[in-house]
């Protein structure tokens, strides 16, 4: 088969038919900004200490029931104990005042028996204070940001497979409304165990949805459309749902309402079926041309041009054994048996691991920025909107391969900088981090084209949903790996700052695709620059084009 966009260059790239698809495929990555970071308040954790029961206590003894602690050289009240209950009562009879008669420091302490007291000036209630999960429960509300981030990886995996195998529009569409009826379901949760087996459910959706819409606009769109959908297109809208998160989460306090706002986008766009078609060039790959051939005809007569009277005549029969027999069985596992395209795609899983971890952890970690967390969400949000602009510049005029690694690089000397700064200095770690999410988004970003223009349409959706798997792994971690700073405040970030220099490393090892079309088979893939150090060059001789069974 020829290449698809000369067959279809008479269609012309921005016609009011890929405008439409532009469009509300763009729109649809709104509710995912606002989804996948909806956690940050969902899951926040109030101020809180022990409850006291209504006994007759001292006004001195109630206010000094709650043994303080010090805490990174700062005096708080306790938040997991209490002076025992029993004693406090019979000394406050007693009439004894508390550090005057009584030394605090020789009480016997207690757990919060009772439960606990959580701040409102805040949050009105988040699923910490509706589940408890404090104190010995603790690691229920990190966790809780790994279970949705694992049904992102469980959706990576499994949608891209569906998507190759079902087509783009069921899948997107059916993730769509998976996302949204499972975040709708867990407002009713009656404990934690439920509201996390619903919210590993709404990750898949919600991966699946976003995945899909990717390769769908990547696929249908051409050219410089293509790489404005995959930057200023999606990446922005959802930076647009991310900056939105934090005005819903301010007027809607309560975790339950705040959810029922981020579902209902997701329900009012079920209906738009009917104006997203379904990928010609995934059509022609299993063999369905005259349904391919249908769409570009309905295309051009929106973008009123004359259609050929065949549009795609070279494809014969041989051809389409070609495009829907063996290579349309291609699976994950193809990607690690054929030898020309498994260190790319190990290389890229690795990247993909620790840039998404990167951005993720910088990204939940917003809120601890400073003293109000609306602030810092959407700050760190806006942050985006210059890093999804460089990266379209990037994308249009810079190689790929240069563009990872480089801004890899800045974003991990970022964070290894951050434990430079003094504790007088706050307002510089903070920018210093806000440049390292800078440079890791625009990197994040970047891997999204790039990723597909290097595999072929055949496998294209399933090596974008393997590499997906990779990067949700990085996701599932991030929530611990920013708790790592109860044993020392700068782990993490030289952690993450150590496997972004690998990766910017290991980035230079990959093929380049700038300037290349989208490939439709393997051969294509394999006639592009071959996998080579960059510091040392040598003469190849061309390579003929083998079957691909010597290829595995």
């Amino acid at each position: 088969m020829n290449d698809y966009d000369e067959t279809t260059a008479f269609l012309g790239k921005w016609g009011r038919f890929q405008q439409i698809v532009f469009f509300l495929l763009c729109v649809s990555t709104i509710p995912n900004g606002t989804g996948v970071l909806s956690i940050i308040f969902v899951a926040a954790i109030p101020s809180h200490h022990c409850m006291i029961p209504e006994h007759n206590l001292t006004q001195e003894w109630h206010n000094a029931i709650i043994p303080v602690k010090v805490v990174d050289g700062k005096q708080e009240l306790s938040k997991c104990s209490r002076y025992k209950l029993d004693v406090v009562r019979n000394l406050s009879a007693q009439g004894l005042i508390p550090g005057r008669d009584v030394n605090l420091t020789d009480l016997e302490q207690e757990a919060c028996l009772d439960g606990w007291s959580y701040s409102r000036d805040i949050y009105q209630s988040t699923i910490v204070s509706q589940f408890d999960l404090v104190c010995s429960d603790q690691w229920k509300q990190p966790f809780s940001s790994t279970i949705y981030f694992l049904g992102v990886l469980a959706g990576s995996f499994f949608t891209g497979q569906l998507s190759d195998r079902y087509g783009r529009k069921p899948v997107f569409f059916g993730t769509m409304a998976a996302q949204a009826i499972f975040t709708f379901l867990q407002v009713f949760s009656p404990s934690w165990t439920v509201f996390a087996i619903l919210l590993f459910f709404s990750g898949l959706g919600q991966i699946g949805n976003y995945q899909s819409a990717f390769v769908l606009g990547s696929e249908i769109l051409a050219g410089n459309v293509r790489v404005l959908f995959s930057t200023l297109g999606t990446c922005l809208c959802f930076a647009i749902g991310y900056m939105i998160l934090p005005l819903l989460a301010f007027f809607f306090r309560d975790w339950k309402s705040l959810l029922l706002v981020i579902t209902l986008p997701c329900l009012l766009y079920i209906p738009l079926w009917w104006f997203i078609p379904e990928s010609p060039r995934w059509l022609l790959c299993r063999g369905r041309v005259e349904e391919a051939e249908a769409i570009v005809r309905d295309a051009a007569k929106k973008n009123k041009v004359e259609a050929p009277q065949i549009i795609f005549q070279h494809c014969t029969a041989d051809e389409k054994k070609t495009c829907s027999g063996k290579e349309e069985r291609l699976t994950i596992l193809d990607l690690m048996r054929i030898k020309h395209i498994r260190i790319p795609s190990i290389i890229l899983c690795y990247v993909w691991f620790t840039l998404v971890s990167g951005y993720f952890g910088l990204s939940l970690n917003s809120a601890q920025l400073s003293g109000n967390p609306y602030i810092s969400c959407f700050i760190s949000g806006a942050v985006e909107v210059p890093a999804y602009i460089c990266c379209w510049l990037a994308l249009q005029h810079l190689p790929r391969r240069l563009s990872v690694s480089f801004t890899a690089i800045l974003g991990a000397l970022s964070l290894f900088f951050i434990q430079l700064v003094p504790h007088t200095l706050p307002e510089l770690a903070i920018t210093l981090e806000m440049l390292g999410k800078y440079a890791l988004t625009i990197s994040t970003t970047l891997m999204f084209p790039y990723t597909a223009e290097l595999y072929p349409t055949v496998i294209r959706s399933t090596a974008t949903g393997l590499c997906g798997t990779f990067s949700r792994i990085g996701s599932s971690v991030a929530p611990f790996l920013f708790h790592l700073r109860t044993y020392s405040p700068y782990a993490p970030y030289i952690i993450l700052g150590t496997l972004t220099l690998v990766a910017a490393f290991v980035t230079l090892f990959l093929p380049e695709s700038f300037g290349h079309p989208l490939p439709e088979t393997i051969d294509q893939m394999l006639k592009r620059e071959k996998l080579k150090f960059p510091c040392i060059t040598r003469k190849e001789t061309p390579e003929p084009a083998v079957p691909l069974e010597s290829r595995l």
